[in-house]
């Protein structure tokens, strides 16, 4: 499979596949293909359907399939910003917020990952349940805003604001810390906890949470009268 990221801040992957070569998406995920390209409806199982909709998606998946040559399928995301290429790998899955998955390699398995520190579960913001991605492959993740990478030494840790957390190795540990200060916590418009992520590993950060894109637009909008 060979891909291309177009479209800027409003942007699409388009994969080129050869000859039964299959990629799995979510559904409604599929913007424009090629006419040889077979759909097929899947759940995978139940435990797999459950999975995948505690973590945000829906469950089932649709798988396309090239047929009688090479096939090109595009995928667009659903909301402005942009599209992340993650490798995984057996030895190497990641784990990313709740449905940032758009499309993969017919070799990655989405499930669900639950936070093992309970801090971090219940304060860090970025939620109990997220998405894992495992297996053999090229995932396409959707990324509010801009993508943000860095890579973390081991015991190196980041500061993160609530929501902008995209994706981490799952080598990387999360918690949370209290911000410091009472005048800081209840004047400072920050909240009272941040989300810690310690390395090693790499994490993906984004600019424009879309729930904090919503509450700024929220705002503006005209209020009814009761």
């Amino acid at each position: 499979m060979k891909y291309e990221i177009k479209g800027g801040n409003l942007p699409a992957v388009v994969c080129m596949l050869n000859q039964n070569e299959t990629m799995i998406s979510e559904l409604g995920a599929m913007s424009w293909m090629s006419p040889n390209m077979e759909m097929q409806t899947s759940g995978g199982g139940v435990g797999k359907m459950f999975g995948r909709m505690f973590s945000g998606e829906k469950a089932f998946q649709n798988l396309y399939t090239a047929r009688g040559g090479e096939g090109m399928i595009a995928f667009a995301s659903s909301f402005p910003g942009s599209i992340q290429a993650v490798e995984v790998t057996p030895s190497k899955p990641v784990i990313t917020q709740k449905s940032a998955f758009l499309a993969s390699e017919s070799g990655v398995e989405l499930s669900v990952f639950f936070q093992k520190k309970i801090g971090g579960a219940l304060f860090g913001g970025e939620g109990f349940i997220m998405q894992k991605l495992s297996g053999n492959g090229i995932a396409f993740l959707e990324i509010d805003g801009a993508a943000v990478t860095y890579d973390l030494a081991a015991g190196e840790s980041m500061v993160i604001d609530t929501g902008y957390l995209a994706m981490m190795d799952a080598t990387c540990t999360m918690d949370v810390q209290t911000v410091k200060g009472v005048k800081n916590a209840l004047l400072g418009g920050e909240g009272l906890f941040n989300t810690v992520v310690t390395g090693p590993g790499r994490i993906v950060l984004q600019t424009m949470p879309v729930n904090h894109f919503a509450s700024v637009i929220s705002a503006l909008l005209p209020q009814k009268n009761s």
